[in-house]
């Protein structure tokens, strides 16, 4: 049996079945199945991911109980079959069918039979399969052409134009560049990139901040310059967040919601380790992956505490420099990273996270000394998390006036859609 395909199989079940984060999934999967070209598991199973929908409504067409009665061992097999026959044009038909029969044989019992059939019969018919008629039902048509949930799609046609929010769909489906943030602690620009490009990696300027590096090459992980701590994965549209609250040298910044930690590293080294962050989360555990990750980059000044950023520390009232307020939210904007985003079922806790972000705000605001900035943000595409949250706050407290705001837009941009906005307590 192939590696490729087995290691694509089980990291696609796993986040089927238990709901696994796509990448913390794909990269266990990538470590323990040791498959022979990591590159084409890795386009395997995002293509399948972000594809899902529209490789259902093919399934729907093949099998006359439809995909949804099928078991997950079958659908993912046949998802995966159909993606590499219609949508890999390096694999050749033969190695798409006989390598899902090998599967079927390994995973399901007495299947090989009707996946071999089925693929053959799109084999057959795939240029005659037609999606949903875009003039009787536009919704239902954008949904299965770039597999969406609906309520994604209905809440940005409410916000932006037809025509930019199939852009926008479109966009999501992309690859992302990876993208790398210096270390300023430990090197300059061109020294981190001629060490890359000695390595074999191509390299160019970022777009939007000083210290972003496009990269191109495999392993970016795996090598002795990220080990030593000369860099960190993140999107630029992330690192803008840190650039925008403008740490300083000495200040004393808080974080409110700091796991991860990519954004509470980034501050760290704009500040070269001068002054202190107090980075906060509710989780603990998490607060272990930041204290982890500055060790590696000779991060020295973050405390870490675990907080619940709705409540208020009233003895931090009125002593930081700098607030950093990323906010917990729908993740729309993240989609080419984590396309199982795309399927998220809008309920109750949807409703209510423009609730937990006002609460979060208001709590973070109390930290801001006179003159102070707090910067609000999310990964979000969604003006009621983003624009309504930050005018809301803006019109209940007069004390805090607005510096600047953005939402960045993958389709525009080129990076993550990002939102944030800068704000400043008025000294009077």
């Amino acid at each position: 049996m192939d590696k490729n395909r087995k290691t694509a199989y089980n990291a696609l079940v796993d986040i089927e079945s238990k709901k696994s984060y796509s990448n913390l999934a794909l990269n266990h999967h990538i470590i323990v199945g040791k498959p022979s070209s990591p590159a084409f598991v890795r386009e395997l199973v995002y293509g399948v991911l972000e594809n899902k929908m529209l490789l259902d409504y093919i399934i729907d067409q093949l099998v006359p109980s439809g995909a949804a009665k099928l078991r997950i061992s079958e659908l993912t097999i046949l998802r995966m079959g159909i993606y590499q026959l219609g949508y890999m044009n390096s694999v050749p038909e033969y190695a798409a069918v006989n390598e899902s029969v090998n599967l079927a044989k390994r995973f399901t019992s007495g299947k090989k039979g009707f996946v071999n059939g089925v693929l053959r019969a799109y084999i057959r018919e795939k240029f005659t399969i037609k999606l949903p008629d875009r003039n009787e039902d536009e919704l239902r048509y954008l949904s299965v052409r770039y597999s969406y949930e609906p309520w994604i799609i209905s809440l940005w046609l409410e916000q932006y134009d037809a025509e930019f929010v199939e852009e926008l769909l479109a966009a999501g489906n992309e690859t992302p560049e990876m993208v790398i943030r210096m270390n300023w602690l430990k090197t300059v620009k061109s020294d981190l990139m001629a060490r890359l490009e000695k390595k074999g990696y191509k390299v160019k300027n970022g777009r939007l901040c000083q210290n972003a590096i496009i990269v191109e090459g495999p392993e970016i992980l795996g090598n002795s310059i990220y080990e030593e701590g000369y860099y960190s994965i993140q999107d630029e549209a992330s690192m803008l967040t840190s650039e925008k609250l403008n740490p300083q040298k000495g200040d004393f910044v808080i974080d409110v919601c700091a796991a991860p930690g990519g954004k509470t590293l980034a501050i760290a080294e704009r500040m070269d380790n001068k002054g202190t962050i107090l980075a906060s989360d509710i989780y603990k555990r998490k607060l272990e992956l930041i204290d982890r990750e500055a060790k590696r980059l000779g991060v020295e000044n973050i405390t870490l505490r675990t907080w619940d950023a709705t409540r208020v520390d009233s003895e931090l009232i009125g002593k930081a420099d700098r607030v950093l307020c990323d906010v917990p939210c729908s993740g729309l904007g993240v989609v080419r990273r984590k396309p199982e985003i795309k399927y998220k079922r809008y309920t109750r806790e949807m409703e209510l996270l423009t609730v937990k972000q006002r609460s979060i705000l208001e709590a973070s605001s109390k930290y801001v000394k006179m003159g102070g900035t707090i910067v609000y943000s999310t990964c979000t595409i969604n003006k009621y998390e983003n624009d309504r949250v930050v005018n809301d706050f803006l019109a209940k407290y007069k004390e805090f006036e607005e510096i600047e705001r953005k939402q960045l837009f993958p389709n525009v941009d080129g990076t993550d859609g990002f939102f944030y906005c800068v704000m400043r307590r008025k000294t009077f």
